[in-house]
């Protein structure tokens, strides 16, 4: 499957319009004389997260006949709420974010307010993708991938690899957390065409390690189990892949953080930088915090790829680690 830099410039020229250029933002608590630490804050996208850059590649690529027929998507998290604005924006009347029964109000209400129609299928995700691929496919929709292997999503995650170095061509350290891996993948491919010798370091959590146990053992977990409780319940999960295929040569490292140091850098985030932030958001922080000679360089940026925090999780995390 071929996925390149081109495709991401195309991408960038088709949502420039829909999308907004977030804050690369110094930090001073972090940095000092030897490094300069970065946050490239995704959290100020209109649903609080990357996820509408892919969405929104791929959804004005869409024929005519595909807006008429509608769209659709199995995501009770960021990407749900993605697809559901970009199709609000883009003027597609059809948008169906199918969710499992269980899905939090909440987050079947954020889904509604953008305008997309919630539809409640299976009693965890497994159920719901696989009733909800069948849906899709029955009613002839086009289905929006989250990160399996459709480089039009790449490559909308991609364009913040660009949008970087726009705001710092001097950047020469990229740490981004990795889930499926679609984030770090399209920023990886742009940012290296931009700058050959960038490095780029994944930062996975021990509670779902997958990428690195991927590489480790050569094989593609496409799903891939939880152990214990996590905050970062966008990381976890098996890998995409196209990321699993093309990811590999990119990468410095990856590194494996603590759920108790993802607790503290959410804290951190908020009292010391002042940004609220989800847990997958604070990943690149964690591994700053913990590993920071083994992140190294000299200017170094963190992506931080979403602030949709459950109200209580933070205020419990703020009561814990203040």
């Amino acid at each position: 499957m071929s996925f390149g830099y081109e495709d991401i410039k195309a991408a960038y020229s088709r949502i420039k319009p829909y999308i907004r250029k977030t804050p690369l933002e110094n930090s001073m608590d972090l940095s000092t004389d030897e490094r300069k630490y970065s946050f490239k804050l995704e959290p100020f996208q209109t649903v609080k997260s990357f996820k509408i850059r892919g969405a929104m590649s791929k959804m004005t690529t869409l024929t005519e006949e595909e807006r008429q027929r509608g769209v659709a998507t199995i995501s009770s998290g960021n990407h749900g709420a993605s697809v559901s604005y970009a199709a609000s924006v883009l003027g597609i009347e059809k948008a169906q974010i199918i969710v499992p029964e269980t899905t939090p109000h909440a987050k079947v209400d954020k889904i509604r307010y953008y305008g997309g129609e919630a539809l409640l299928m299976g009693k965890n995700y497994d159920e719901a993708h696989a009733l909800g691929m069948e849906y899709i496919e029955k009613n002839g929709m086009t289905f929006i991938d989250a990160y399996y292997d459709d480089p039009k999503i790449y490559a909308g995650q991609g364009t913040i690899g660009i949008e970087i170095f726009e705001q710092d061509p001097d950047i020469d350290t990229i740490v981004v957390p990795i889930g499926g891996g679609g984030l770090i993948t399209g920023i990886a491919t742009a940012a290296k065409a931009i700058k050959p010798d960038v490095r780029i370091i994944g930062v996975q959590t021990e509670a779902c390690p997958a990428m690195i146990k991927a590489f480790e053992d050569k094989v593609f977990y496409e799903e891939y189990p939880v152990t214990g409780d996590t905050v970062c319940d966008a990381l976890v999960g098996g890998v995409g892949k196209l990321s699993y295929e093309t990811l590999e040569p990119l990468l410095e490292d990856i590194i494996e953080v603590r759920e108790e140091t993802i607790k503290k850098a959410v804290v951190h985030m908020a009292l010391n930088e002042k940004f609220i932030v989800e847990g997958a958001g604070a990943a690149a922080l964690a591994a700053v915090m913990d590993e920071p000679e083994r992140v190294g360089g000299k200017n170094i940026v963190m992506v931080v790829s979403g602030g949709n925090i459950d109200s209580e999780l933070f205020c419990k995390l703020i009561e814990e680690y203040k």
